[in-house]
């Protein structure tokens, strides 16, 4: 019986001891969390939205800014009855992102064409540049032109990207 009783206090003293290593480490953990949030807390993030045109014919986009940069966005058009869906989002595996002053260019991979964004005040302009058709919007075709969605302003500014005979680059 003796040796069960040693057995428990040294348990106990176990016990004891990884409590007060834990109580110890906290305030560390707490300070990297803290930390953490607050690196967080310091990115700007920004979503805006647009859209043009009707119920059978329209085009929309909404884009997520994170410290002054597109991060991601996500492209819809519709020709009845047809649809066209997109969404590019920074360090995906689908998309190189690479930033150049004001402008940041978005080559999809396989092939599948690229996006030039040009940063402004208060504006982001994207130029669509064969972009694959078939993929996004099941046609054929390459969708070329340009979209500028502004800050406060619910109405995108289209060029090629829904007529008939797209922009060519």
């Amino acid at each position: 019986m003796r040796n069960e009783g040693s057995k428990t206090e040294a348990i106990s003293l176990a016990l004891a001891a990884c409590c007060v290593l834990t109580l110890v480490g906290a305030p560390a953990g707490a300070a990297a969390a803290e930390k953490t949030a607050a690196k967080s807390a310091a990115q700007k993030v920004e979503r805006l939205a647009c859209g043009l045109g009707t119920e059978d014919s329209h085009a929309r986009i909404a884009v997520e800014v994170l410290n002054g940069r597109v991060n991601r966005f996500a492209y819809y058009s519709k020709w009845k009855p047809r649809t066209c869906s997109m969404e590019v989002v920074r360090g995906d595996a689908y998309s190189k992102w690479a930033d150049h002053g004001p402008t940041t260019t978005v080559l999809l991979m396989e092939e599948m064409g690229f996006f030039w964004i040009d940063h402004g005040q208060g504006r982001y302009h994207f130029t669509f540049s064969d972009i694959d058709r078939m993929r996004y919007c099941g046609m054929e075709g390459k969708i070329n032109g340009y979209l500028t969605i502004r800050r406060a302003d619910p109405k995108c500014e289209l060029i090629g990207l829904m007529e008939e005979n797209p922009v060519a680059e």
